[in-house]
């Protein structure tokens, strides 16, 4: 699959099922080993109809409070996220999901609610009820369910040892660099 062109606009897709359960655009800053992609604070949420229902962000219409960098590397069942506030970096933050697979105009995930939070050099769980409401509800099977935490594991004995893959290319990258594509 061609490489999406720096600069240009896709839609971050979540796909639930089979079927489109919500899209944002974001802005391509890097398409190598690492898809990197920024949306601002406002970015737009589509909402397709969806047999499931409802999507769990679906009671907003746009992205809000942040400017987020997304980091996505082909495989990997979590991307990481770096989010600033008022332009300047906050904090990072690592979004278990499926790993992404990329269309003409568009890249392909589902969140699995399980995230960390790394802030200072300290990272702390969150939301780790949700992987198991996903179960509940029919979103994720037992067998997802065990893979998300197989996944989990490996990145918080990687975060214990210091090893953040993100770090070296990305820590002192700027929002300003997503103006000029």
């Amino acid at each position: 699959m061609p490489r999406f062109a720096v600069g240009s606009t896709v839609q971050r897709r979540e796909v639930l099922h089979g079927r489109v359960w919500m899209t944002m655009p974001v802005r391509v800053i890097a398409d190598d080993e690492v898809l990197a992609v920024w949306f601002e604070d406002g970015a737009p949420f589509t909402f397709p109809p969806h047999p499931f229902g409802p999507h769990p962000w679906s009671g907003q219409d746009r992205w809000t409070g942040s400017n987020v960098l997304q980091l996505y590397r082909p495989g990997d069942a979590y991307s990481v996220w770096a989010f600033f506030r008022h332009g300047r970096f906050d904090h990072w933050y690592i979004n278990f999901e499926r790993p992404y697979h990329r269309g003409d105009d568009y890249f392909d995930t589902d969140d699995h609610g399980l995230d960390i939070v790394v802030r200072d050099g300290e990272w702390q769980w969150k939301d780790r009820d949700d992987v198991a409401e996903q179960v509940a509800v029919g979103r994720l099977t037992s067998t997802e369910a065990d893979t998300v935490w197989r996944e989990a594991a490996r990145v918080a004995a990687e975060l214990d040892r210091g090893d953040c893959w993100w770090i070296p290319r990305w820590q002192n990258w700027q929002p300003d660099a997503a103006a000029h594509g």
